[in-house]
């Protein structure tokens, strides 16, 4: 098959390789890295910009903005306490701290590309142009003044997400945004109605009120925020959100959403038949995402789909076709960029190094920049009760930690759940507070190699540090700890539940 150039009249290539990865997001990326690994010729295609959202309008940019709004929090915390006036930041500022964020990470990417394709021409090739699959090993790419066609043995789709719409409701960008349109402001907007209390909502929530220009409006349709999280998460999440000056519309079911004179003008019902009208500068949609699958030929390769993205089903990132892999938001799971990263990894150790294990998701940390601090992995405690595990529980305070009391950021606990028997394997955690994030790797591995407590329990964890309240947690569980649970007992819990049923250990 010839396909003429539209406007070059460069001489087409038709080349052969090992793997095509269509999308250079960091999935897409991963991919084409991992398999440089085993000696593999593979090409990279991105229709627009390497690093895809979890550079430019994603987890990069927006935990950018989020590390600047605690700052900008703390700073004014601290300054109005000793009578001092609060610190004053304009919306330029904000944006000259992401862009250089953004130009930093970006310029690792391009140099990297770049040294590559000198270093390792004979491995690797970057492609810029949309790539659509002409059957299961043919792709073309549209490069604007030409068209390559390439072979592969196999293709890995990590063609990415974008933010989802509402029916109904217009998005121009400006003044009904979605994530995509944060970097475009000019301004602190006056007021904002944010669509969707999960967690890319409430961590927008959380950026906007921290900055104190904002008055933000939270609208969520459940009894509360982040609803598929404990109520212990949600409540302390949502109590800081109105300390803020959050609004937060509980219970609520928006009947309409429309521009109106410059504006934006909302309508929200309620269960009891009540209704409300109000206005605001700007509305932000943060609905979910959907998967950018269109254009790239998944039908000529005969690639299935379901409900969530491509169809894998047990084939662990291999789709019906054999040589055909979907990876990060395609593959319909986790859509975070860690999750992303591993499948693609995976897929490429499937591919090419015959890899039987299995990829688990049932240790993936995950990270809510809200405030404070959100970080899990493995299963919740509402979890288990919906799947009847018996399980033990123990929480500990940040105020019993002796690092949170040097910070002087005592709010948050830890909580970790293990089996209720004798092995008390560890089934999850979940940490609310400052250096959460750091807080739960040991878990994690520990879930991976389906262990218990005992190692915990014996580690020397350095101090003071936050971690060190993990520790005593397990401690807790053994019935070794320095706090006793009983004297303690608003600081301290270590309860176990069977079958929906939550009575507390008897400890010292």
């Amino acid at each position: 098959m010839l396909i003429f150039p539209t406007k070059s009249p460069a001489k087409l290539r038709m080349d052969n390789y090992d793997l095509c990865v269509i999308g250079a997001g960091p999935a897409g990326y991963a991919a084409a890295m991992r398999a440089i690994d085993f000696g593999k010729r593979v090409v990279l295609i991105e229709k627009k910009r390497i690093g895809g959202a979890g550079l430019y309008d994603g987890a990069l940019s927006s935990k950018t903005l989020w590390e600047l709004s605690q700052k900008v929090k703390s700073v004014n915390e601290s300054i109005t306490s000793a009578g001092r006036k609060k610190v004053d930041i304009t919306w330029e500022e904000v944006q000259q701290v992401i862009n250089e964020a953004v130009f930093d990470r970006k310029f690792q990417y391009t140099c990297h590309i770049k040294l590559l394709q000198s270093e390792a021409e004979d491995l690797f090739c970057y492609e810029r142009g949309f790539g659509k699959m002409l059957d299961k090993n043919t792709v073309e790419i549209d490069k604007g003044d030409c068209t390559r066609v390439i072979k592969a043995d196999n293709i890995i789709i990590a063609t990415g997400s974008r933010p989802r719409h509402l029916p109904g409701i217009q998005v121009d960008e400006r003044i009904i945004l979605t994530s995509d349109g944060i970097s475009q402001l000019t301004d602190f907007p006056k007021s904002m109605v944010i669509v969707g209390a999960g967690v890319i909502g409430c961590e927008y929530a959380t950026m906007f009120s921290n900055l104190g220009k904002t008055k933000v409006h939270l609208i969520d349709r459940a009894d509360r925020i982040l609803p598929f999280e404990d109520d212990d998460i949600s409540e302390l999440v949502a109590s800081n959100l109105r300390k803020n000056g959050v609004i937060i519309h509980h219970n609520s079911k928006l009947e309409r959403l429309d521009i109106v004179d410059g504006e934006v003008e909302y309508e929200l019902s309620y269960p009891d038949s009540r209704k409300e009208i109000i206005r605001v500068e700007k509305a932000l949609l943060s609905v979910g995402r959907v998967l950018n699958k269109e254009g790239i030929g998944l039908e000529n390769a005969g690639v299935e789909m379901s409900k969530r993205g491509v169809h894998i089903g047990d084939t662990d990132t291999q789709t019906n076709i054999p040589n055909i892999y979907a990876v990060g938001d395609a593959s319909g799971h986790l859509a975070l960029v860690n999750v992303g990263e591993i499948e693609a990894r995976h897929a490429v150790e499937k591919i090419f190094d015959d890899k039987g294990d299995k990829l688990s998701y049932d240790n993936v940390s995950t990270i809510m920049f809200l405030q404070p601090e959100v970080a899990a992995v493995g299963m919740n405690e509402k979890q288990c009760m919906e799947q009847k595990l018996p399980i033990k529980v123990v929480k500990i305070d940040y105020s019993c930690i002796a690092r949170a009391i040097a910070m002087r950021k005592t709010q948050g606990f830890f909580k970790i759940i293990v089996t209720n028997d004798d092995e008390m394997k560890i089934l999850g955690m979940r940490a609310i507070g400052e250096h959460a994030s750091s807080a739960i790797q040991a878990v994690a591995l520990l879930i991976k190699m389906n262990k218990g407590i005992e190692e915990l329990a014996e580690l020397v964890h350095p101090h003071p540090s936050i971690i060190e309240g993990i520790q005593e947690c397990v401690r807790m569980l053994l019935n070794k700890s320095i706090f006793k649970s009983s004297v303690f007992k608003d600081k301290l819990k270590c309860y176990s539940c069977v079958d929906g049923l939550c009575t507390p250990l008897q400890r010292l």
